[in-house]
């Protein structure tokens, strides 16, 4: 267990229920999102300004940003600026976000920096097509996070950078969309997220898993 955290997009359902549950079990967390900071993660200067005023370092870092948008169902559905936005809020920000870890991240000692995902962003996994932009937004955001692992894994020698799928969480994030997925409170979710964090080793770093702590295919 962490002794000390940031959560990021902590006025989302998960967030919001990781930073209770982290509090819970003693941890000192610091919470940043969009609606109490002001951390807009399409804004790089927004991004900066916020990030750099927080004074580290953290055991853990959690990223808990990201939009669903509107699933395509054919390539005919495909919208520029829609994807453009997806690609903006689920990919670019965490990048522009990622960019502090090295200075938020303890030197020496382990420490995670864990980034949810989707399964849906597994290319490996894909079985059914459509939902273009968002299966494609969080490919991107797993091939920067596992960039992001070989880089800090030079300068942080004891640093877990990895990628996270929380499963079908019952948020308004995804209550249009839930269909005849099984769903799991915010608060079992970060519950679940929090035991695979915990169970991290080094060799984890630049992984990509589930809520169960099981490897999701690139």
């Amino acid at each position: 267990m962490p002794a000390s955290a940031l959560v990021i997009g902590a006025s989302g359902g998960i967030g919001s229920a990781m930073a209770d549950t982290l509090r819970a079990r003693g941890v000192v967390v610091v919470t940043l999102s969009r609606r109490d900071d002001g951390l807009d993660v399409t804004d790089a200067d927004a991004v900066a300004r916020i990030m750099g005023a927080v004074d580290g370092p953290f055991d853990l870092v959690l990223v808990a940003v990201g939009v669903l948008g509107t699933p395509e169902k054919s390539l005919e559905a495909v919208d520029a600026a829609a994807m453009a936005r997806i690609m903006a809020v689920n990919a670019i920000g965490p990048a522009l976000i990622l960019r502090h870890a090295a200075r938020l991240l303890p030197r020496k000692g382990r420490s995670v920096c864990a980034v949810l995902s989707a399964r849906v962003g597994s290319i490996g996994d894909n079985r059914i097509g459509g939902w273009y932009g968002y299966r494609a937004s969080k490919a991107a955001l797993n091939q920067i996070i596992h960039g992001a692992a070989i880089e800090l894994g030079r300068s942080h020698k004891d640093s877990i950078v990895v990628a996270l799928h929380p499963g079908t969480v019952e948020t308004p994030f995804t209550a249009a969309y839930a269909g005849h997925h099984k769903t799991v409170t915010a608060q079992v979710a970060a519950g679940n997220l929090i035991g695979v964090i915990d169970g991290l080793t080094r060799d984890a770093t630049g992984g990509f898993f589930d809520y169960a702590g099981q490897v999701v295919p690139w």
